[in-house]
């Protein structure tokens, strides 16, 4: 076991946050309680089958009180990173140069590098051990009410927490933290920028990740309503011409608004709505979608980009430090 004890400047970083570390921990243990809670008393009543053959949950409150706290609780999985990348930027490594004791451990024999080093190990690993944490009992209410509005797997929130992206992106964030932290060396500067920048990138993965994968297209006649096969996300809809071009709708939409006595129309205009369409030639839908399969190829390029970001970023967090602290 002596082997295995934590030493030097990892045994001091761990004593010297012991307290933050016992509080995530408990917060972990708070939620799991709260979820597997609320799954039990949505369990108390078992589902009934309706008469079309559907099944519905007989606790309504049960499962409303577990819907509730899973939309909640994909709030949560998608600030995770920012709010790790803002603990490390500040009270880990900015507050150490603003209050100067990073020159305590400095004098203990250890390297600055050695320094960084452990803290960045220290709060990678316990960022990851809270995240897979989290992630676990996440699955133990998405299990229940995956398919609802807001609920499906290509949401924010479900989809950060039931792949591989959200563990890079809280490694990423570690790393950010940390060259943020060296660079400003101001704690609340240094998490409000950490939060910025963190928030930057999620979002703007967030905005591109379905356009990492070409989509799929299913066509149909126009009129009957066109289901998306494979539960998936669509990303356009609209006509298609005779040739096979897509149609701008608005033309028509523009010829009926235009037209006078509207109102008294009893069919709303749509007549000439449709007959617009029929002169286009306009007489075929389709949808643009990602079949649920694209979950995983999309979450694993989105993992690497993040962990290239993280590993930028922790080498130009060493250079920073080296070139302040040789």
């Amino acid at each position: 076991m002596s082997a295995l004890a934590l030493k030097g400047p990892y045994w001091v970083t761990v004593r010297q946050y012991r307290r933050t570390l016992w509080l995530t921990g408990a917060l972990v243990v708070v939620i799991l309680a709260a979820i597997s809670g609320l799954r039990a008393w949505d369990a108390s009543i078992p589902d009934s089958l309706t008469t079309e053959g559907i099944w519905v949950p007989a606790n309504d409150s049960g499962y409303r009180a577990l819907v509730w706290a899973m939309e909640y609780a994909n709030v949560g999985m998608v600030l995770l990173p920012l709010l790790v990348g803002a603990f490390v930027a500040g009270p880990l490594v900015a507050r150490e140069f603003e209050s100067g004791t990073y020159k305590l451990s400095l004098t203990q024999s250890v390297s600055p590098a050695a320094w960084l080093r452990a803290k960045l190990t220290v709060t990678s690993a316990a960022a990851l051990l809270t995240t897979l944490a989290l992630t676990g009992v996440y699955l133990i209410g998405w299990n229940r009410v995956s398919g609802r509005a807001e609920l499906q797997w290509a949401d924010r929130g479900p989809y950060e927490a039931t792949g591989t992206a959200l563990v890079a992106s809280v490694l990423a964030a570690v790393a950010v933290g940390a060259l943020v932290g060296l660079l400003v060396r101001r704690t609340l500067v240094a998490m409000s920028a950490t939060g910025l920048v963190m928030g930057v990138v999620l979002q703007v993965l967030g905005a591109y990740r379905w356009s990492f994968l070409p989509v799929k297209t299913i066509t149909g006649p126009h009129g009957p309503t066109l289901w998306t096969p494979e539960n998936g996300l669509v990303m356009d809809q609209g006509l298609l011409t005779s040739s096979g071009a897509r149609f701008d709708e608005s033309g028509c939409w523009d010829e009926l608004n235009g037209t006078p006595g509207l109102d008294a129309m009893p069919d709303g205009g749509m007549k000439i709505f449709e007959s617009c369409l029929t002169r286009h030639g306009a007489t075929t839908q389709y949808i643009d979608y990602h079949p649920q399969s694209h979950f995983w190829p999309t979450q694993l390029i989105e993992t690497g980009i993040l962990l290239a970001l993280a590993a930028l970023a922790a080498f130009a967090a060493f250079r920073v430090l080296r070139a302040r602290l040789p």
